[in-house]
């Protein structure tokens, strides 16, 4: 991954902008995030924020429907959008001489998305779908991104389905359309971000020419989801009719992601010692050695690392025979974990974690979108796109002893429990 030198300013209207140069392609890269994901919609509208990212599709000032789509792709580009627990992004790829073509197109949806009736009512049918084909007509729809939370956490923005409940998505409307983008996607509350084949001057001057006359407007203040930890082991079940087998999701309150950059890394390399690879330690004594599982993991965040502020959820899920007790793969679980957290794992075992952390994100990183996305998210969750080069080292940083630390941390006591059971269907 080249060691761009950043450039970081801010429009007068207050769009921050990241520049981020590099001439290895005759490529560029080009993402808007904006300061909105699930956890931010209002209550009573479960999956507004992913419906609005659709709806940042359908036109806008100067285009008409499907025109972005087709600039984008005649100049030999690709191009997409996707909604997170604290942020929604927009992106694309294209060939250096399609720069401000991009600009344009997102500076225009910036300024003015067409919200129409007939565009909302189309984008609600097709969210619709989407939940059919991802979650409802699918084994293990929704797990466990969708079904834990609600076991874990307690309020509205933490606890919520963040793809949406058909009837609220039915009950949107224009007013709260409107509401949502001036309150959400003013310039103050993005982040721009142009990685690849570039020079600064020129690109400051057409970022300037497209978005520094869009509508200064004041960015929204940011709540805090903070939430109390559990006091208990909490339990949730859910009756799922296309799984072929029972599962099991275990959700854990960790260290702040942003606040406690350290202690969140640590739950990086604590999820890769327990499942990450043959070698991992659930996967041999869970595959291999007793055997209890067809499938386990562990990750952190829903969706992934660096997606959310705090709270986050450190997961393990696990797939198993209907013969296994769920009492028995529980302790399983606990006993891996009390292992660690009492003896640290070998600096050979780290060693082999973290170099494969750290390769991973070279290579996801030599990826101009990935990248590009990468700068924009650090940046808005951070404050500090310059991650994106030292995370590696933060990794290979982290010791033996805070991996203990991050398994201690993970008690029975305060954790949730969702059990997926098969119910009939398509088995």
């Amino acid at each position: 991954m080249p060691a761009s030198e950043l450039n970081r300013y801010t429009l007068s209207n207050g769009l921050r902008v990241v520049l981020a140069p590099d001439k290895t392609a005759p490529v560029v890269g080009v993402s808007v995030h904006y300061d909105v994901g699930f956890r931010s919609e209002p209550e009573g509208r479960t999956g507004f924020a992913h419906l609005f990212e659709h709806l940042m599709f359908q036109g806008s000032e100067s285009l008409e429907k499907l025109a972005h789509f087709r600039h984008v792709q005649s100049s030999g580009g690709t191009f997409n959008g996707s909604t997170h627990p604290d942020y929604t992004d927009y992106f694309m790829v294209l060939p250096s001489a399609g720069l401000e073509r991009a600009l344009f197109l997102e500076a225009d949806r910036m300024r003015a998305p067409k919200l129409t009736e007939e565009n909302l009512r189309n984008q609600v049918d097709v969210v619709k779908e989407e939940i059919r084909l991802n979650v409802l007509n699918r084994p293990y729809g929704g797990f466990p991104w969708i079904l834990l939370p609600p076991v874990l956490y307690k309020t509205f923005p933490n606890a919520h389905n963040g793809y949406g409940d058909f009837t609220e998505l039915e009950q949107a409307d224009l007013d709260d359309c409107a509401q949502f983008f001036d309150t959400y996607y003013a310039p103050a509350n993005a982040v721009l971000t142009v990685a690849g084949d570039i020079e600064l001057d020129r690109a400051k001057e057409l970022i300037d020419k497209h978005f520094g006359d869009v509508m200064a407007r004041p960015a929204p203040e940011r709540p805090s989801f903070a939430e109390p930890p559990p006091t208990e082991e909490l339990r949730g079940e859910h009756a799922d009719p296309h799984a072929p087998l029972p599962a099991l999701a275990l959700g854990y309150r960790m260290a702040d992601p942003i606040n406690e950059l350290d202690g969140y890394l640590a739950n990086l390399v604590l999820a890769a010692v327990l499942a990450e690879g043959d070698g991992s330690r659930l996967q041999q004594r869970l595959v291999h050695r007793e055997p209890l599982v067809t499938d386990v993991n562990a990750a952190c965040g829903l969706f992934g690392p660096f997606e959310a502020r705090d709270p986050d959820t450190f997961i393990v899920t696990a797939v198993y025979s209907p013969e296994v007790g769920q009492d028995r793969l529980l302790a399983a679980v606990d006993d891996e974990l009390d292992k660690l957290a009492t003896a640290p794992p070998s600096d050979q075992e780290l060693a082999k974690v973290k170099a494969r952390w750290v390769a991973g994100l070279h290579r996801e990183h030599d990826r101009l979108i990935s990248r590009t996305l990468a700068f924009g998210s650090l940046e808005l969750l951070y404050g500090d796109p310059g991650l994106v080069h030292t995370l590696p080292d933060k990794i290979s940083a982290v010791t033996p002893d805070a991996v203990a630390a991050a398994a201690k941390a993970l008690r029975p006591d305060s954790r949730a429990v969702l059990t997926v059971t098969p119910a009939g269907g398509d088995q």
